[in-house]
């Protein structure tokens, strides 16, 4: 009995089945540490990538704002902070958002002073969170905190390729004087100074280049760079013989020989100006308008800089009239030369810019070639509605339209009979506007409420003081254009060492 009990008690001492439990325990402890770590450090780089993506996006957009706009709300409203454009309270609670404006030298260097009101030409922004953890709580670890900086140079830091037509009233009213501080000289004049402050913002080449190199002479007064940024071409109405049209880049004053009005194809893919001896278009498009993308001065060999009064000594172009207003035709005629342009230079967006008073009157003797009484293109009733179906057209295939109404009249818009615009149709998905102002033609003209405005305060009767931009409000001409070619270029985000 006794060496029974010994042999059972000493089997039992041999059974070590049980002692990996212990071992079980220690690394189910380790597994969870692990599982912590991987599960925590996971959703922290997450949570880091899209705090930084936020505090990028701040600084983009307050450097783009720059330099009129208010940079710092700007940039905080597309932070990363609670109740804005880029918050996510569920993965980052509680973002902290500074905005810092900085003068670099750099940036300078690349042709963008640190200008009025704010002094700056780039965005500083640093956002810092604590995010909660979720098993490393166990191991006493209950928040990780994360931060990121970004910053960002002013828009026109970085060019961005357009096929831009700018249409120029020539109109015998565009010779009245507007008495206004911000012009005191003819509308004509004024308009071509808004111009020439455009082609001084825009990019020929790349910023990267110390000079655009060598010109390379194109078809109907182009003049191109190699590897070129911004193609800029000028139209005109009424059109003109295309023998004569250069007479508005000759320099001795001399006017095209004025022909009454032709309808390109609506829709067509090449330029078309619907006549063997007549053109809507003054220059075709160029980019040696400046030699390098960082100088304001404009290059005097140009054609399109002597068209708009860019060379000193050399008689710009003129407004001649001769007919009346009707611009449907050179909207199409517009489109159309972009259409054919954007095939040589696929990477670039096409752009209308238009400056007109709005108010489309003319006779039937001055539309040679009018069939239609209708209203539907092309018609010598309901001008102004035509143009904005034409305007809709364009903006449906993809161009950009931005419509500056230069003194507006309070009324307009006549037929033939002298009635107001009555025809109820739709064209390009536009439907017709019954009396339709010359202002409201101009605001539909523009693709977007963003791309209108307005110089409402020029001299003479009957200018519509009411014709305001609701997104744009500025009424210097000079400005207005400044700011057309803000929007036509990007702010770029820097190395955070950038001085």
């Amino acid at each position: 009995m006794k060496h029974r009990n010994k042999r059972t008690f000493a089997s039992l001492l041999k059974d070590d089945s049980g002692q990996i439990l212990p071992w079980v325990t220690v690394m189910l402890v380790a597994l969870m540490g692990v599982t912590a770590i991987v599960v925590d450090l996971g959703h922290a780089m997450i949570c880091e990538n899209e705090l930084q993506a936020g505090t990028n996006a701040a600084a983009l957009a307050g450097a783009q704002a720059l330099p009129d706009g208010d940079y710092n709300t700007i940039a905080t409203s597309y932070s990363s902070k609670t109740g804005e454009y880029n918050a996510n309270a569920g993965n980052l609670p509680g973002v902290a958002t500074t905005v810092t404006g900085k003068c670099l030298t750099t940036v300078e260097n690349w042709g963008i002073p640190c200008s009025s009101p704010a002094n700056v030409n780039a965005v500083l922004v640093n956002q810092t969170v604590s995010i909660p953890t979720y098993f490393a709580q166990v191991l006493g670890i209950s928040t990780i905190n994360l931060s990121a900086s970004a910053m960002a140079a002013e828009r026109g830091s970085l060019a961005t390729p357009y096929n831009v037509a700018i249409i120029v009233d020539t109109t015998a009213s565009m010779n009245d004087t507007d008495s206004d501080s911000q012009c005191n000289s003819t509308r004509i004049a004024c308009s071509l100074a808004g111009i020439q402050t455009l082609l001084e913002n825009m990019a020929p080449c790349s910023y990267t280049l110390s000079s655009c190199g060598s010109v390379t002479d194109g078809t109907n007064g182009a003049g191109n760079v190699a590897n070129g940024v911004d193609h800029v071409s000028l139209f005109t109405f009424p059109n003109g013989t295309q023998t004569t049209m250069p007479d508005d880049y000759g320099c001795d004053g001399t006017n095209p020989t004025i022909e009454p009005y032709t309808f390109p194809t609506a829709g067509a893919s090449s330029y078309a100006p619907g006549s063997s001896t007549a053109t809507y278009e003054v220059v075709n498009f160029s980019s040696d308008f400046k030699t390098s993308a960082g100088t304001s001065s404009l290059s005097s060999s140009s054609n399109i800089v002597k068209s708009v009064g860019g060379k000193s000594g050399c008689t710009a172009m003129g407004a001649p009239g001769g007919e009346g207003t009707y611009y449907a035709g050179v909207i199409y005629a517009a489109q159309a030369s972009l259409v054919a342009e954007q095939v040589t230079y696929p990477g670039a967006s096409n752009v209308i810019i238009m400056i007109s008073d709005g108010d489309a009157n003319d006779t039937t003797d001055g539309m040679s070639g009018t069939s239609s009484t209708t209203g539907a293109y092309p018609s010598d009733v309901d001008e102004c509605n035509q143009a904005v179906a034409a305007a809709h057209a364009a903006a449906t295939a993809g161009t950009r339209i931005y419509a500056v109404a230069y003194g507006s009249e309070s009324s307009g818009c006549t037929d033939s009979s002298g009635k107001g615009e009555t025809a109820a149709m739709t064209v390009s998905g536009w439907t017709y506007l019954a009396n339709i102002t010359p202002c409201q033609t101009m605001e539909n003209i523009a693709s977007s409420a963003a791309y209108f405005y307005s110089d409402y305060t020029q001299s003479g009767s009957g200018t519509d003081t009411t014709c305001v931009g609701s997104a744009t409000s500025t009424t210097n001409l000079n400005q207005i254009f400044t700011d057309i070619a803000g929007t036509l270029t990007t702010s770029r985000l820097v190395p955070l060492g950038t001085t």
